[in-house]
């Protein structure tokens, strides 16, 4: 088991792609985290009004919330799984070196598995925004005829 200086660089260089996408993933995290505080925050003042009076427009506001906290869950737990399978392709690439095994089905497998998630993070990210777009168009239209004198 004696590892070359060059196979450590060439590891490293082999490992800097993944480190990116790591880093890229993260940041959606981020994205996702802060979109699924501000559903919670404005849940909680709607519960909070519900329990003073019953309001339709509240109770149906607060259906497209509990819709799209389910959606940005999801994409939270995708992109969750794809980091843990970025890391550990990052990970088999230097075990494999250092225990002179070849691992590339397994490091493939796990950089698709992690492609996959990636897609479907940004597929659920993607329909939570076309749900709270629609919700907010379908909201102003309703208050425009709301105040448009008859």
């Amino acid at each position: 088991m004696n590892i070359q200086l060059g196979d450590i660089g060439h590891i490293i260089q082999l490992a800097i792609a993944p480190v990116f996408m790591l880093s890229t993933v993260c940041t959606n995290l981020l994205v996702l985290l802060n979109r699924l505080a501000r559903i919670i925050d404005r849940s909680r003042v709607l519960e909070e009004r519900l329990d003073v009076a019953y309001n339709d427009t509240y109770m149906n506001e607060l259906d497209v919330l509990y819709r799209r906290s389910h959606l940005i869950n999801v994409a939270i737990a995708l992109a969750t799984a794809c980091g843990l399978f970025v890391c550990l392709v990052v990970a088999l690439l230097f075990v494999g070196d250092a225990a002179n095994v070849t691992l590339d089905k397994a490091i493939a497998g796990l950089f698709i598995a992690a492609m996959v998630c990636l897609i479907g993070n940004f597929g659920y990210l993607l329909r939570e925004i076309f749900i709270a777009s629609t919700f907010m168009r379908a909201h102003r239209h309703m208050r425009h005829i709301e105040r448009t004198p008859n």
